[in-house]
């Protein structure tokens, strides 16, 4: 893959507690456009799918979901499908500021997951990934395990499919900098209910 420039496909997917508009999930509710925003002012961001029918950038295909889905209740739930510069701009987005104050209370909106919470993939950076990518590499992450195909952070892998060593001081100054620009939305995300 590495003739030209590569991006870092990031798709996730959860299953809430109650339904979506559910007094229990609110917190949740209450900070999705937060987390939307500091994304689009994080670096390294180059872009996120949007849903059918709703306001925002257009959906990358037909919204679809993995098979653990299935008997849970719910016809859709919560997922995301997003590219990002590199492996460590998609790290300090998700481990500081606005979007860590959502994983560390995700445990009172999310049942406990059974399969892996996001997987990861380089792609070419002309080209855009669609929903059904994000699923079948996740459901491949879960029946495999980590691949340059299929990944984690915790297993990464670079553009030329080589275990990939994350660099965690470029991490740290990609969140401070992130920390600057969100500095007014993380003070309103600490305001809201849990």
């Amino acid at each position: 893959m590495p003739e030209g420039v590569s991006h870092l496909a990031m798709y996730n997917f959860g299953l809430h507690v109650a339904p979506y508009d559910s007094p229990v999930v609110e917190g949740f509710r209450l900070r999705e456009s937060a987390n939307f925003e500091a994304a689009i002012r994080a670096h390294g961001f180059l872009g996120r799918s949007g849903y059918d029918g709703e306001a925002g950038p257009p959906s990358w295909g037909k919204q679809v979901f993995p098979r653990f889905i299935e008997g849970s209740g719910f016809s859709t739930a919560p997922s995301s499908l997003s590219l990002w510069a590199d492996i460590e701009s998609l790290m300090a987005f998700s481990y500081n500021g606005v979007h860590a104050d959502a994983l560390k209370h995700a445990r009172h909106w999310n049942v406990k997951q059974r399969w892996p919470a996001l997987v990861l993939w380089w792609i070419d950076g002309d080209m855009t990934p669609e929903w059904r990518d994000g699923v079948q590499r996740l459901e491949r992450l879960h029946d495999e395990g980590p691949s340059p195909r299929a990944f984690t952070f915790k297993q990464a892998y670079d553009v030329y499919g080589n275990p990939a060593a994350i660099d965690r001081d470029k991490i740290k100054r990609i969140a401070a900098g992130n920390a600057a620009g969100q500095s007014e939305l993380l003070a309103h995300v600490l305001t809201l209910k849990v």
